[in-house]
């Protein structure tokens, strides 16, 4: 049974990984504060750049959430942007509640409603969206999980489950009545915790809020993959029948790390929503889903900060191509997949380890 990458490769070398890894954080917590800067220093960064950066470093706490359920579990999810939409929806929610004041959001005003749907209740309260971040996509992909292990769905039938899971609810949110803003979503957002959504100390606060939850999101993810738990996930994916021949239940194992996964995600969809400013049920697309595995395979599923450094690249050149050559960026991400597949079975990580033996 073979050895999470992440693990091997930190007992090999832990001097360089945490030195690395502390130089990295601390870039990352200077780094919002350059944009503070005057526009003519030098060292200053423009807020576009700044949002840019925090967007990417959202996708990587997703990346983080889909290693833990593929990498280590076995479980290839191509629905994971449901639940990073789920919990930029809820964010969504207060901030539309707080923009619209006492009276109902825009769009239901368009729509002739007078008063805001039951599931709306106490979204103008801070803690309460906290709560519906992490409970809603929670609560969902433990309800999924219960019956879809129940059943002993996995493989390719679990990834296509979980692809018609993330379309039906795109399609659902895409309808009017639902009070979800429709094809427009949310947008227009005004004030978060009392501070203008646009001013640059509201972005680096947001950005710092963003590199903490990763921060949190690696550590647990390391707390996992190092104790009894990660070593029994790890069987789970490599031989689940041996498993349970030697008294294992896999289910309970499954269902737990599922749902954890889920509610990174909503954290992130929610930290997402702030800094881009808009929220709509495009971000459910599967094929949002199916980037986000990329980026692990990318990077090198099953060690954590692979995917990391999977969802930088990839996001980072889409970036960059959407601007340079628009009309052949998909070509190019299909491209960096097979390569991937090809002669990268391991990732970028993969690479790396091999140079270093």
């Amino acid at each position: 049974m073979s050895q999470p990458l992440t693990i091997t490769g930190v007992q090999k070398a832990p001097k360089i990984a945490i030195s690395v890894g502390t130089l990295v954080l601390i870039i990352l917590i200077v780094m919002p504060f350059l944009a503070l800067l005057p526009a003519t220093n030098p060292l200053a960064i423009s807020t576009y750049t700044l949002t840019l950066l925090g967007k990417i470093l959202c996708y990587a706490i997703v990346a983080i959430a889909l290693d833990l359920v593929w990498g280590y579990a076995g479980l290839l999810s191509l629905g994971h942007g449901l639940f990073f939409a789920l919990g930029g929806y809820a964010m969504g929610m207060y901030l539309m509640r707080q923009a619209a004041g006492s009276g109902v959001p825009d769009f239901m005003s368009f729509l002739s409603w007078t008063e805001l749907p039951w599931f709306w209740a106490g979204t103008q309260h801070f803690a309460w969206a906290l709560c519906l971040i992490v409970l809603v996509p929670g609560a969902l992909a433990f309800v999924f999980g219960y019956f879809a292990f129940r059943s002993k769905i996995k493989g390719v039938y679990f990834s296509i489950m979980t692809q018609a899971l993330t379309y039906a609810g795109m399609l659902l949110f895409f309808r009017n009545e639902t009070g979800f803003g429709g094809n427009n979503g949310f947008t227009g957002f005004t004030t978060l915790l009392g501070f203008p959504v646009t001013a640059t100390g509201t972005r680096v606060g947001l950005f710092l809020a963003t590199v903490l939850v990763l921060v949190a999101s690696l550590a647990l993810g390391f707390a996992l993959a190092r104790s009894k738990y990660g070593r029994v996930l790890t069987a789970v994916r490599d031989a689940e029948n041996r498993l349970i021949f030697c008294g294992y239940d896999p289910k309970g194992f499954k269902l737990f790390v599922w749902t954890i996964s889920a509610m990174l995600c909503g954290l992130a969809g929610a930290l997402y929503v702030p800094q881009v400013g808009i929220i709509n049920p495009s971000e459910m697309s599967p094929t949002n889903s199916i980037e986000a595995a990329i980026w692990v395979a990318l990077g090198g599923r099953g060690t954590l900060i692979g995917p990391i450094i999977g969802a930088g690249i990839v996001n980072g050149a889409k970036s960059w191509f959407t601007v340079a050559i628009p009309e052949y960026w998909q070509f190019v991400l299909g491209g960096m997949f097979i390569l991937v597949t090809l002669f990268l079975p391991q990732g970028v990580i993969g690479l790396l380890r091999k140079r270093k033996s």
